[in-house]
């Protein structure tokens, strides 16, 4: 048998394939260390690079930590296991959104206050009355709304398309999933035909919530004079140079027609969210239409999201006036991972914090962090009602293990879980006192709340609480409670599977 210096220098004396070296044949291991002994210094330095990447990492990590918990957990793994720790550190640990910050500065967002305080639209009482979602929006709430509550899918886009089909100068359409079937086929012909009638229309998606989209599906709608965005087009998720990308969505679903009336909520542009696909049945989930001042607010996070994705910066000339055809009270909430603190968690805390009768919170994915467990169960402990309404059934298995952990620590708390037993559960939902109500994109997880780009709507009027109250009293109607007997009876294997899941719950 040859000795290994042999072998590196037969190697390099006759360059032969693989399997055959003079004296004989060379296979398996041996064959493999004598590349790498040859190679040494090539692989010496990928590695040298290597821990170089993660010392950078580990230091990035110290200086923008957040929790100590989660950046502990990286910095070990990045000494420990360097490779293949920096790549997945690159993915889903490395966040940098300060271009998205400055153009959010440069749309004027500080300054749309004194345009509503101008134009008397601004609800003076309630914005006092819920400072913490005022400042986190950084804007205030705005009267003169007229809210209709969606519920399902069919109701939400005959809304919308009745809403497309009346557009006559602008269509901002902004979806996390775009799909090329029946519905996304339909939602395709209604902005041609608007595009057609001279309206200027523009259409965003998320590059991994579409990623199904054929490229023929664009290339129609931009014959038609559409514009047509992936979210990160101009961020791509693997780069030679700075951070990637693939860690964050934009997640938020909003449809604007000539900044007058908006929509927003939980659905997405599929079949399935119309119930027509049978894996998963019925498909319960919630949208909002608002017309007035609010459109605007909605319009506002589209331009700032369009002007990151493409750079090009839409038109926006300030009206003279504004339409409010209603008496109803909306603030509209944009957060995302550009946000200095963790602003959405901040938003949703302090409702509960503030809850003395009842906080009901309805979620498809269910993975909160500690400030929220800990402000539920205080909430608890108050004597509130504290309900959470999640599906019966997954659509992502991990996420619904990680949720079963953490709904059955709720129960040993005390909080009532629910599961959903019409359907697939899909709508965001809450609800606190009388006081106030919230729909929009934003589940109950930490990639809601600190990872993707997320759009709530809140409400402080009696009517639009009293028709969120009436909608989620049918839906618990819907419902199982899930009791101890259930979570005590549950398998050594379920309990195992469902705490390693939550051990990844600051990435799900």
């Amino acid at each position: 048998m040859l000795s290994t210096a042999g072998i590196v220098q037969s190697c390099h004396a006759d360059r032969v394939a693989p399997s055959r070296l003079r004296g004989g044949a060379l296979i398996g291991i041996e064959y493999f260390l004598a590349t790498l002994l040859a190679e040494f210094h090539v692989v010496a330095a990928i590695m040298a690079a290597v821990y170089v990447l993660a010392f950078v990492c580990a230091v990035r990590e110290i200086m923008n930590s957040r929790t100590s918990q989660g950046s502990i957990a990286w910095i070990l793994a990045l000494a420990l296991l360097p490779l293949p720790t920096v790549f997945l550190y690159l993915l889903f640990g490395w966040k940098a959104f300060d271009d998205y910050a400055t153009d959010r500065i440069r749309n004027g967002r500080a300054a749309r206050p004194l345009r509503a305080k101008d134009l008397a639209l601004i609800d003076r009482e309630t914005s006092h009355k819920w400072p913490v979602q005022v400042k986190v929006s950084e804007v205030p709430f705005l009267n003169g709304n007229d809210v209709e509550l969606l519920v399902d899918g069919r109701a939400t886009f005959d809304s919308i398309f009745a809403g497309i089909e009346k557009a006559k100068d602008y269509l901002l359409v902004q979806f996390y999933i775009v799909r090329d079937d029946a519905l996304g086929q339909e939602l395709a012909e209604r902005l041609i035909e608007r595009a057609n009638a001279g309206v200027k229309v523009f259409l965003l998606y998320d590059d991994i919530g579409s990623t199904g989209m054929p490229k023929r599906y664009r290339a129609e709608l931009r014959k038609a004079g559409i514009k047509v965005a992936g979210f990160n087009q101009r961020h791509k998720f693997l780069r030679f140079y700075g951070p990637t990308r693939i860690n964050y969505r934009n997640h938020r679903k909003i449809v604007v027609v000539d900044g007058e009336h908006a929509w927003v909520g939980g659905h997405n542009v599929g079949v399935e969210y119309l119930g027509d696909d049978p894996r998963f049945g019925r498909w319960r989930d919630t949208h909002v239409r608002v017309s007035g001042p609010a459109a605007l607010g909605c319009a506002l996070l589209f331009r700032e999201d369009w002007e990151w994705a493409t750079g090009e910066v839409l038109p926006a000339t300030p009206p003279e006036t504004v339409a409010t055809p209603g008496d109803q009270s909306v603030l509209v909430m944009g957060s995302g991972p550009a946000d200095k603190l963790e602003e959405c968690a901040i938003a949703f805390t302090d409702i509960i914090g503030r809850a003395r009768e009842r906080v009901w919170i309805v979620s498809p994915y269910f993975v909160p962090d500690t400030d929220i467990r800990t402000a539920l169960y205080a909430a608890k402990l108050r004597g509130v009602d504290v309900r959470v309404m999640l599906p019966n059934e997954p659509d992502h298995k991990l996420v619904w293990l990680a949720s079963i952990a953490h709904a059955d620590a709720m129960i040993e708390h005390g909080v009532s879980i629910y599961r959903y037993q019409d359907g697939f559960l899909h709508q965001k939902v809450v609800l606190m006192d009388d006081q106030i109500a919230s729909i929009g994109s934003v589940n109950f997880d930490n990639r809601s709340f600190a990872i993707n780009f997320e759009i709530t709507l809140w409400f402080a009027d009696q009517h639009t609480i009293d028709n969120v109250e009436a909608m989620l009293a049918e839906d618990f109607k819907l419902c199982r409670q899930v009791d101890l007997n259930e979570v005590r009876g549950r398998s050594m294997w379920m309990r195992f599977l469902t705490q390693a899941a939550k051990l990844l719950s600051p990435l799900l």
